[in-house]
C-alpha cells in the first residue's frame, strides 16, 4: 500500500509542477543510457534483433532537446546482471529531466519530493531502516565524489580531472587497500571504485 501510495503521490507532486509525464519504448534496436547488460529479444514481423530497455533517459533527453521542458517517466527497467538486495533485473525507475536547470535544481527537487513523500506516506522525516534511524530532514548533506573519497583516503588529493593523476590514484587507493584498480583506465574509475568499496557503505544519512 505504502509503495502505490508513494507512486501517487510523485506523480502528483511533479504534475502539479509542470512535469509532463511521458511513455517510452521499452523495446530498443539498441540499448542505452546506462552501462548494463540488457536482456535480448527478437522480432518476428520485423526479422530485428531488439533488447528491453535498460534506462528510460534517451528518449526522455530527445523530448526535452524537442522542446518539451519538463519531462519524467515512472516506469520498469530490466537490467540482465545478477540478483542481491541492491539489484533486481527488473525494477521501477523514475527519471526527470528539466530544461533551464542545473544540478543544484535537481538536487531540490529531489530533497523535496522525498521528504514531502515521505511526510505524508510515513507521517514524519525520522524512518527506521534496519539497525539505523534515518532523518530526511532537510538540507540534506551535499559533498562531491572526491572530496568523500578523501575523507577515507587523505592521499587522494590531486585533480582527479587530469588524466596524468592516474598513476597517484591507483598509488593511493592500492595503499588504501582498495582491490582491482591496478588495471584501471581513469582516474574516474579509480575514484569510482574507491567510493564503493570505502564510502558508499557509510553513508547511511541522505547525502
Amino acid at each position: 500500500r505504502k509503495r502505490a501510495l508513494i507512486q501517487s503521490r510523485m506523480r502528483r507532486i511533479l504534475d502539479d509542477m509542470g512535469f509532463l509525464e511521458i511513455e517510452t519504448p521499452v523495446l530498443h534496436s539498441q540499448s542505452g543510457g546506462a552501462e548494463a547488460k540488457p536482456f535480448e529479444t527478437y522480432h518476428n514481423s520485423m526479422d530485428m534483433d531488439l533488447t528491453l530497455r535498460i534506462a528510460t533517459e534517451l528518449h526522455l533527453k530527445r523530448l526535452i532537446i524537442g522542446g518539451f521542458e519538463r519531462v519524467y517517466e515512472l516506469g520498469r527497467i530490466f537490467r540482465n546482471e545478477g540478483i542481491s538486495t541492491r539489484h533486481n533485473p527488473e525494477f521501477t525507475s523514475i527519471e526527470l529531466y528539466q530544461a533551464y536547470a542545473d544540478y543544484d535544481d535537481m538536487m531540490d527537487l529531489t530533497e523535496h519530493l522525498v521528504c514531502t513523500i515521505a511526510d505524508e506516506v510515513c507521517g514524519g522525516l525520522t524512518i527506521p531502516y534496519g539497525d539505523h534511524t534515518v532523518s530526511l530532514q532537510r538540507p540534506w548533506r551535499r559533498v562531491t565524489m572526491h572530496d568523500i573519497v578523501k575523507e577515507q583516503i587523505p592521499d587522494f588529493d590531486f585533480d582527479v580531472n587530469n588524466p596524468d593523476s592516474l598513476p597517484q590514484a591507483i598509488e593511493a587507493a592500492s595503499k588504501a587497500g582498495v582491490p582491482g584498480v591496478g588495471d584501471l583506465k581513469s582516474v574516474g574509475d579509480v575514484l569510482n571504485v574507491c567510493f564503493e568499496e570505502l564510502c558508499e557503505p557509510k553513508l547511511i544519512q541522505p547525502t
